[in-house]
C-alpha cells in the first residue's frame, strides 16, 4: 500500500457457516470491542465506513449438501463480499475484511481479482494459515468449505464457488504464497505438490527464518501484479498467542514471527487488501485474541516500534 492510499474501508462479514464448529459469527464484534477502529485511525488512516455483510443463521438453514455443507448460503455472502470488494478498490480504498471463517476469501480475493482484471492486471495472494484450505468437495474429510477457499480460488472445485464475479482463476498459482502451514490433509498434500502454489511450511520458517520467507513470499505475490492481499487466519498463529480460534494447532508462528511478516508486508508498499478469519470470541480468553489480532493488524497497515 502507497503512502497515498490511506483511506481504509472495514467490511465485516460474521459469517460461520463453512465451520463445523460455532462462533466465528462474533469474531467482528470481537473486533470492535477491542478498538480497531481507532487503531487505524490511529495511524493516520481516514476510515471512510464500516459495512456489514448480512449472513443467515446456521438454525434457520436446512444442510442439502454433506461434501459442500451450506453452499448456497456462503455463495450469495461471497458474492456480496466479491462486489463490496471491488467497488471500495475501484473507488481508491483499501478494504480491510473481518471475518467470519475463511470462506469469506472467496468473495474478497473473486472482488480484488475482478477489479485488477479490469485494468488487465494480476493480483498476488498471501495465505497466512495453519491448514491448507485445498480441500475439494469430492476429496473433503469435513464438508466444510472453510477448508476449501484457496482450491476454489484457483479454479478448482465447484464452478459456481469458483467463478466470483467471473474468476477465472480469481488468482494464478506461481502468484500465490502459503505460509505457515502444518496441517494438511493426506489427498491435501498431493494436490498443494501439483498446484503450483509456492508453500512455506513450519519447517521452512524454522530454517529459514520469517525475514528469509517474507522476503520470498513477496517475490512470489509481485512477480508482473498490481500488489497482493492478505488473507490472515489467525490458526496460523500458535494457540499460545492466539488461543481464541476454533482451529487450533501447537508449533505455529509466533507473536513476533507474524509481527514481522506483516511488517514486511507494509514496507513493501503493495499491500492491495487484507482480510483476518477465524476468531472465535467464544473460545477466548477475555477477548486477548482480538486485541492481538488487532496490533497485528496495525503492523499490516505501517506502524512501527520507532
Amino acid at each position: 500500500m502507497s503512502q497515498t492510499e490511506k483511506t481504509v474501508h472495514i467490511v465485516n462479514v460474521p459469517l460461520d457457516l463453512g465451520a463445523s464448529r460455532r462462533g466465528t459469527d462474533a469474531g467482528p464484534s470481537a473486533f470492535r470491542i477491542a478498538g480497531l477502529r481507532n487503531a487505524i485511525s490511529g495511524l493516520g488512516y481516514t476510515i471512510s465506513g464500516e459495512s456489514d455483510i448480512p449472513v443467515p443463521i446456521m438454525e434457520t438453514r436446512q444442510l442439502e449438501d454433506s461434501k459442500a455443507r451450506f453452499k448456497d448460503e456462503i455463495l450469495s455472502v461471497c458474492v456480496q463480499l466479491a462486489e463490496q470488494t471491488k467497488d471500495i478498490l475501484d473507488s481508491g480504498e483499501t478494504p480491510l475484511v473481518i471475518g467470519g471463517d475463511h470462506s469469506i476469501a472467496m468473495g474478497t480475493v473473486s472482488g480484488a481479482s475482478a477489479h485488477f482484471r479490469q485494468e488487465g492486471k494480476k493480483v498476488g495472494l498471501i495465505w497466512f494459515d495453519a491448514h491448507g484450505d485445498m480441500n475439494l468437495p469430492e476429496t473433503t474429510p469435513s464438508g466444510n468449505i472453510h477448508g476449501m477457499p484457496l482450491a476454489h480460488l484457483l479454479g478448482y472445485g465447484d464452478p459456481q464457488l469458483s467463478s466470483i464475479l467471473g474468476a477465472d482463476p480469481a488468482v494464478a498459482p506461481e502468484n500465490v504464497a502459503l505460509i505457515g502451514i502444518r496441517d494438511i490433509d493426506r489427498v491435501e498434500r498431493e494436490f498443494i505438490n501439483k498446484s503450483g502454489i509456492n508453500a512455506f511450511t513450519m519447517r521452512d520458517i524454522d530454517q529459514l527464518g520469517m525475514s528469509e520467507v517474507s522476503r520470498r513470499a513477496l517475490e512470489v505475490v509481485n512477480a508482473d501484479t498490481a500488489g497482493f492481499h492478505v488473507s490472515f487466519d489467525l490458526d496460523g498463529c500458535d494457540p499460545e498467542v492466539i488461543p481464541g480460534s476454533g482451529t487450533l494447532v501447537p508449533g505455529g508462528v509466533s507473536f513476533r514471527e507474524a509481527h514481522l511478516l506483516l511488517e514486511e508486508c507494509a514496507s513493501n508498499g503493495r499491500m492491495t487488501s487484507m482480510e483476518v478469519v477465524e476468531l472465535n470470541p467464544f473460545l477466548d480468553q477475555a477477548n486477548i485474541s482480538a486485541e492481538r489480532a488487532v496490533t497485528l493488524i496495525q503492523s499490516a497497515f505501517g506502524r512501527s516500534i520507532l
